[in-house]
């Protein structure tokens, strides 16, 4: 397997003439043969830039293009030169851990990284062979299998010749950006697993952007390559492009290329012939990732970046270790700044073997580990030696962009179905919620059982919501809002760059709903062979409000919307929102089929008969703008006057809106009342009305 794997650092070439082709790093030491000699392809082939590529294309215009010979003649990384340059750093106490390497699988959602890590693990024979082994194992939460996204980052563990890797799978969604950005503090370098028709998408370039500001090493890994419409060399030009356009050193764009089917179990050094595992993968992460940069006999230092929980061991602290080593029933000190120290002892301590923790004795630097003991430590905080500890750099995250009003829930129906109602129950688990997840914000709200709670997306508080439902809570939030700020007199609001995948017949009404919503197309490009054509716009985060299923009911359906933020801009201007108003419920009462019968001719409704519905509830959609009362708990008149047939009534079917849906549709005054069993939406009783 090791002789078959070939690295070269021609790209790093490519890159420097690219920025300044007289002061390339690469010629000093390349030696350059005879213009006869020429051999465009060895000079284009390496770092994945393929001879259609723009940097390829730009070299073609020399004219001389010399072939490079370069010194070394052995398997190489780029990044393996700056390993072995290590020794000679500025604090020569630093030093690399061969026996481990610590990554990340980042991706753009749905690329393909939770089932890449299922291949992983069952090669390494995590699992034994008659055992049974669900699919997406990573994804151990009801809510990531329900949604098939992950949400949560975790961690595990594999061993390929006498080397421990350390595997953190993260989520792919842009709301969830804080969980990338807080694991990177734990790894030395990232696999980018990219779709091989797709290519990079938003998200791809956000967590390579943060990969690249740790100086992480990157191996690209382009997934899913047995699809029929693959298109590799694109995406490996694309890819090199994005590596460029985010100012990446030399080492980092020579990247290794390996070209992988995830739930195939296969991988390979070119797109046309895979290996029947993934040998080559493996190979490249203990080649091109550099272990650890540790001081071995320094003062104990971890930096907790993630926490569980555990009924019978309380919190557990999850991190890696940077200096010193940890021992079982070692007495700490725990940090947030110089000042701000307290001391603890270390009860139990475990490092991840395959899947699962496993007890430990002691733990050297450079390994993760997770510590039981200290009932309050939070994520961010510094495990130290206790006389001569030092605190580690405290976490930063990107501040959020949207924000949500939670309230208890003052429906009539309040405390038929959950558990925890009041303010004090809603407040608790809310500031609970902050230990965790370091990119929500909850502060207190105008009066007392009102909450706002403050995140990078819709999505990311929809799955609080859900969360808490699920746990027996009941309360109501408002429609999402964006936070807005003022500089120099100037008021900005956050923008997002939002990607739409959709097929060219179907183009038009999107175009048109985007332009709407005050967004303003930079870009336009078809996507393989489908007929699909990609859409790339710069949206105010309000116009994203409401979009998705806008977009879907424009596209019938097939569009793929995408999105994720960009900066802070000057106010864009007012936005429409929903043309069409609310049904809305007359009295308390329970729905009949003879009142829903003529209801329904006013829009589309979303309750059926033998529904308990009260008064100020909205139970449809108007089909004309401005709000409607009904009354569709009306009962039919029973007398004995008439001898007429009753006459069969057929309804049409409810609209089903999921927790995500409802807080989409809902306007300013307008509320989703959130229960463990049902999800309802109603006017604001605090607000006026808006009459018909």
């Amino acid at each position: 397997m090791e002789s078959a794997i070939s690295f070269c650092n021609n790209s790093t070439l490519a890159v420097s003439l690219s920025r300044n082709p007289s002061s390339s790093s690469c010629l000093k030491n390349a030696k350059i043969a005879s213009p006869s000699s020429l051999l465009p392809n060895q000079f284009l082939g390496c770092g994945g830039l393929s001879s259609s590529s723009p940097r390829a294309k730009w070299l073609s215009s020399f004219p001389v293009q010399p072939r490079l010979r370069l010194g070394s003649t052995s398997i190489q990384c780029s990044v393996s030169g700056t390993t072995a340059a290590s020794s000679t750093e500025k604090n020569s106490q630093l030093t690399r851990r061969s026996d481990i390497r610590n990554i990340a699988i980042v991706a753009h959602v749905d690329h393909g990284k939770t089932t890449l890590v299922d291949a992983m693990l069952k090669q390494a024979k995590v699992f034994r062979d008659n055992q049974f082994v669900q699919e997406r194992i990573m994804d151990s939460n009801d809510l990531e299998r329900e949604r098939g996204i992950t949400i949560l980052s975790k961690n595990t563990s594999i061993s390929y010749k006498d080397t421990k890797i350390n595997i953190i799978d993260t989520p792919g969604h842009s709301d969830f950006g804080g969980e990338v950005e807080r694991v990177l503090n734990m790894v030395d370098g990232v696999l980018l697993v990219i779709d091989s028709v797709e290519g990079p998408m938003p998200q791809t370039r956000f967590v390579l952007k943060k990969a690249l500001e740790f100086g992480h090493a990157v191996v690209v890994v382009v997934n899913k390559i047995d699809r029929p419409s693959a298109r590799p060399d694109y995406v490996i030009n694309s890819t090199f492009e994005l590596f460029i356009e985010l100012d990446a050193s030399d080492e980092q764009c020579d990247f290794q290329v390996i070209y992988a089917s995830g739930i195939n179990g296969k991988a390979g050094l070119s797109p046309d012939k895979l290996a029947d595992d993934l040998g080559p993968l493996f190979e490249s992460i203990i080649r091109c990732i550099p272990g650890p940069r540790i001081d071995r006999d320094g003062a104990l230092q971890m930096l907790v970046t993630n926490i569980e929980y555990d009924e019978h061991k309380g919190k557990i602290a999850i991190g890696r270790l940077h200096a010193g080593v940890l021992e079982r029933g070692m007495d700490v000190k725990v940090c947030t700044s110089e000042d701000a120290c307290r001391y603890a002892r270390i009860s139990e301590l475990f490092v991840y073997e395959k899947f699962s923790r496993v007890p430990a004795e002691s733990v050297e630097a450079g390994d993760i580990c997770a510590v039981c003991g200290i009932a309050d430590v939070q994520i961010g905080e510094t495990i130290a030696d206790k006389a001569f500890g030092k605190p580690l750099p405290a976490i930063r995250v990107e501040q959020p962009t949207v924000k949500m009003s939670f309230s208890i829930n003052t429906s009539p129906f309040v405390g038929r179905e959950g558990k925890y109602v009041t303010s004090r129950n809603l407040r608790d688990r809310l500031y609970r919620e902050l230990e965790r997840n370091l990119a929500m914000r909850v502060e207190d709200g105008e009066t007392s059982d009102t909450f706002i709670v403050s995140g990078r997306g819709t999505l990311h508080i929809t799955i609080l919501i859900e969360n808490m439902r699920r746990e027996g809570y009941e309360f109501m939030v408002g429609p999402p809002k964006v936070i807005s700020k003022k500089v120099d007199d100037q008021l900005l609001e956050p923008f997002e760059i939002a990607t739409v995948e959709v097929r060219e017949e179907l183009m038009g009404p999107v175009v048109e709903l985007l332009g709407k919503r005050r967004g303003q197309m930079f870009n336009m490009e078809n996507a393989g062979p489908e007929g699909t054509t990609i859409l790339k716009y710069k949206i105010p985060t309000r116009g994203l409000l409401g979009l998705r299923n806008a977009v879907l009911t424009a596209s019938r359906g097939t569009a793929i919307l995408n999105t994720i933020f960009d900066s802070y801009g000057p106010w864009a201007g007012d936005i429409n929102g929903r043309e069409q108003g609310s049904l809305v419920a007359f009295e308390d009462g329970t729905t009949t089929t003879y009142a829903l019968f003529s209801s329904q001719e006013r829009g589309k409704m979303f309750v059926g008969p033998g529904v308990d519905v009260y008064k100020g509830q909205i139970v449809g959609i108007h089909q004309r703008p401005g709000d409607l009362a009904l009354n569709v708990c009306k009962k039919k008149a029973a007398t004995n006057v008439r001898s007429n047939k009753e006459q069969t009534v057929v309804l049409d079917a409810p609209l089903e809106y999921s927790l995500d849906d409802c807080i989409e549709y809902i306007q300013e005054d307008e509320l989703v009342e959130v229960t463990p069993l049902s999800i309802r939406m109603c006017k604001n009783p605090k607000l006026a009305k808006k009459g018909r």
